[in-house]
């Protein structure tokens, strides 16, 4: 096994071009990627709900993470997580400008009863 640093390698900070999403390690019911923002937010009215449960880690930058059931965002700093369960409908309100936030996301299979949002 080599060793990665996920924290180098970053594509430039550029809030017009899409975000960098790098798979990390894909298995049966797991993958991991690598996410880099710099400014890119989620399209007005645009909510994701995805089929499975997601783990999150900022590792760099900071951002602001909505979920709809709840009336507020989230502000994320470097080290801040959440698991967001399959279907838990959220949003990435903003992402930091002019600097990378770089986010570890886990994704899980959710074929066993995880808890509601």
């Amino acid at each position: 096994m080599t060793p990665a640093n996920v924290l180098i390698h970053l594509p430039p900070c550029d809030p017009g071009a899409p975000e960098r999403v790098d798979d990390l390690l894909k298995r049966p019911g797991l993958r991991i990627e690598r996410i880099v923002s710099s400014g890119q937010c989620s399209p007005p009215g645009f909510w994701y709900d995805q089929p499975e449960g997601e783990w999150i880690v900022l590792l760099s930058g900071s951002a602001g993470l909505r979920l709809e059931h709840e009336a507020y965002t989230r502000l994320l700093a470097p080290g801040d997580s959440l698991d967001i369960p399959a279907h838990c409908r959220h949003r990435v309100e903003w992402t930091a400008q002019g600097t990378h936030t770089v986010w570890l996301a886990v994704f899980y299979s959710s074929e066993k009863p995880w808890p509601a949002c």
